[in-house]
Formats: C-alpha cells, sequence, structure tokens
C-alpha cells in the first residue's frame, strides 16, 4: 500500500489574510459633514450603533473601503 504523504486540502495553499502594520497610522481631521464615533456594538451588514461626541447614539453605515478592515 503507498504511504500517505501528502497534507491534504486546499486550505493548507491559501495564505493568511493579515496586515503587516504595527498599529501606529496617521491621524486624518474630520472635513465638513463628517463627526467623531466611538463604536458601540456592530450589528452587521456593514452597519455599526455609534456613540458620538455629542452624545446621541446614531445608526452608521461602514462603507466598502473600510469594510475590508474591520
Amino acid at each position: 500500500m503507498p504511504k500517505n504523504k501528502g497534507k491534504g486540502g486546499k486550505n493548507r495553499k491559501r495564505g493568511k489574510n493579515e496586515a503587516d502594520d504595527d498599529g501606529k497610522r496617521e491621524l486624518v481631521f474630520k472635513e465638513e459633514g463628517q463627526e467623531y464615533a466611538q463604536v458601540t456594538r456592530m450589528l452587521g451588514n456593514a452597519r455599526c450603533e455609534a456613540l458620538c461626541v455629542d452624545g446621541t447614539p446614531r445608526l452608521c453605515h461602514i462603507r466598502g473601503k473600510m469594510h475590508k478592515k474591520v
């Protein structure tokens, strides 16, 4: 009988989906029509509930470019 030398599966061929950043990035200041907020909970479908600086909870949408990072 032949020896089983293979590792099997296609999942081992895929690389890890991780960024090589050290956690530091340039601060982007808010523009007109934008506001700072802290996410209180993730809701799914690229949406989250956030508490804005003025104290009101808001339903937020994460744009596609940022959705990949979350």
